[in-house]
């Protein structure tokens, strides 16, 4: 077998150029963190992360990386009954293949998680209360909702809020030790119940979930909730600059005030315009729903806007790094168009694909005038890539009875049709010029075989008398052939926002029930025999595909990457104009 062609090293992540950077940079002029800049990037171990994710990981660790600092995986593993460790291998494995790490110079990782700080924060709740700025507070969640108010009128205290401290220490220490069922009692910041801002209106800091969690087991009887573990985190791995998604930009005053009120380090937070694309769905509690659902094929199933999902379909790291420098950040909410991403990944696959090919749905072609026997067979030269003059070439072989695409023949061809036809000549690409001479019918009218000459003089697609052919088409060996399976993807809904639905629906009401076509019986030439999983390939005039873990040896699996073209938005469109 060839060799396909190694996938360079991964890049050195551009650096970020929007508003954020400003910010740094002016921190950086007026010494704000002693001239460091240190970020992270802190998932919550509940899912796995989609390309929504990526924007904020090549944001945090190029930031850092542009001005020398450092960046800082940390899982907010703060609710253990939605957090498994399957979710943290994910998201660590999927990190390292979108090009980054977090290892200091001398090997150690810096992997944190908030449960690292369980006891820390524990004992600044504890400070809160003895300084009278937290209370234990015994409202169910549904009287809370009531006496929080609304955005126009003002909350009401809670009838528990004045608990002396000796008895919200006393109760506080027993929520830790289990003494009371879930959800009887929790621990609010006391603020301000008047506060414009509904996040600052007595927040709850820990509530009681007597559940196990996947790295402490059942030390724990209460978890701090993310508004009060996140800013306190940061402050422990003395995190200069928190970058957030935009919902988090009410909580900031929250944030800061957490920090204020125990008087510790006080990172900066920045929120930034979270990345929303069309055709797809970027909620990590719906996507669980399909895969719970069995809607999709897991996590990983190449329609999955995952990391995961999207890296089995093909897609390079260079490309969604690529895609997330372009788009930038901002500081209002936006929609990216589905086929931006995929531009970025054409342009990154021409440049490193081999080309090969193969025959989706065959059509058998018998060259009549070719040479019968076993010793009859050419090796053809092929260009690996055109694009990459160091990827050289491979043999292909050539012999009389070959497949082609059954959508490049057409016994009666539409006007401007200009591939195979009877009496019509067409180049093989790397071959000879072919002509029709005829067509083979099964029982019902369809055409199982067609019959072809071939002028041997055109060895490698050029007529020595200069006479012009108008198509080119590619094909396989029959004789040679290797049996695939290759599975077509289109977008996973039907809709531009999948969530827009009639009233009583839910969003699967617009998954797209075309979004996976499945092709046995798929001809590839014997250069992709022993693919290998994640190998990625151009199968000229077809597009990018990718080599899947399913395949086997001699049964290779592939999945389409993209097509060479946009056709999902020129059918929309031609939808849509009915």
């Amino acid at each position: 077998m060839t060799p396909l062609i190694p996938h360079p090293p991964a890049e050195t992540p551009a650096a970020p150029s929007n508003f954020i950077r400003e910010i740094v940079l002016k921190d950086l002029d007026t010494k704000k963190y002693n001239g460091r800049v240190q970020t992270r990037f802190p998932p919550e171990p509940n899912g796995y992360l989609h390309i929504g994710h990526a924007k904020s990981i090549c944001l945090n660790f190029g930031l850092a990386a542009e001005f020398g600092g450092k960046t800082n995986l940390r899982f907010d593993d703060t609710n253990p009954e939605k957090e498994e460790q399957e979710y943290v291998d994910s998201i660590i494995e999927n990190v390292r293949w979108l090009g980054f790490d977090w290892k200091e110079p001398d090997g150690t990782e810096r992997v944190f998680y908030a449960s690292d700080y369980f006891d820390q924060l524990y004992a600044w709740a504890v400070q809160l209360i003895q300084s009278g700025k937290a209370f234990v507070c015994d409202l169910t969640a549904e009287e809370m909702r009531r006496y929080r108010g609304t955005l126009t009128e003002p909350g009401k205290e809670s009838p528990y809020r004045n608990r002396s401290v000796e008895e919200n220490l006393d109760l506080f220490e027993r929520m830790r030790a289990g003494e009371f069922p879930d959800g009887a009692r929790t621990l609010r910041a006391k603020v301000d119940m008047a506060s414009p801002n509904l996040n600052m209106r007595d927040p709850v800091m820990y509530r009681i979930l007597n559940a196990e969690h996947h790295r402490t087991g059942n030390k724990w009887s209460i978890y701090p909730m993310y508004d009060y573990a996140h800013g306190q985190s940061d402050s422990i791995e003395r995190i200069t600059h928190s970058i957030c998604t935009l919902e988090f930009e009410d909580h900031r005053p929250l944030y800061d005030w957490f920090i204020e009120q125990l008087g510790i380090f006080h990172p900066r937070q920045i929120e930034f315009d979270r990345l929303n694309l069309t055709y797809t769905l970027l909620s990590k509690r719906k996507l669980l729903q399909l895969v719970q659902d069995n809607l999709v094929r897991g996590w990983d199933d190449p329609r999955m806007p995952t990391l995961s999902g999207i890296r089995r379909r093909g897609y390079t790291p260079e490309a969604i790094r690529n895609f997330c420098g372009a788009i930038g950040v901002s500081k209002t909410n936006g929609i990216i168009e589905l086929g931006l991403l995929e531009h970025f990944v054409r342009e990154d696959l021409n440049r490193r694909a081999p080309r090969m090919m193969a025959v989706l749905r065959p059509l058998r072609v018998v060259i009549d005038n070719y040479p019968e026997g076993d010793g009859s067979v050419d090796e053809l030269d092929a260009v690996n890539n055109p694009e990459d003059a160091s990827a050289g070439t491979r043999k292909v072989p050539f012999s009389r009875v070959l497949y082609i695409e059954q959508d490049d023949f057409r016994e009666v061809p539409p006007k401007g049709y200009y591939r195979l036809s009877p009496g019509k000549e067409v180049r093989l690409r790397w071959g000879y010029l072919i002509t029709c001479t005829d067509v083979v019918k099964d029982e019902q009218g369809n055409v199982v075989e067609i019959h072809c000459t071939y002028d041997p003089a055109t060895r490698g697609g050029n007529a020595p008398d200069g006479r012009k052919v108008k198509s080119t088409i590619h094909w396989v060996s029959a004789a040679h052939a290797v049996d695939a399976e290759v599975r077509l993807y289109e977008p996973l809904f039907t809709k531009e926002n999948p969530n827009d639905v009639p009233e009583g629906q839910e969003f699967t009401a617009n998954l797209n029930p075309a979004s996976l076509e499945v092709l046995t019986g798929c001809k590839l030439e014997p250069s992709l025999a022993a693919v290998q999983p994640f190998e990625r390939v151009q199968f000229e005039r077809l597009g990018y595909f990718c080599a899947d873990p399913d395949s086997a040896p001699g049964k290779p699996v592939f999945n389409r990457t993209v097509a060479l073209r946009d056709s999902w938005a020129k059918i929309e469109k031609r939808e849509k104009g009915k």
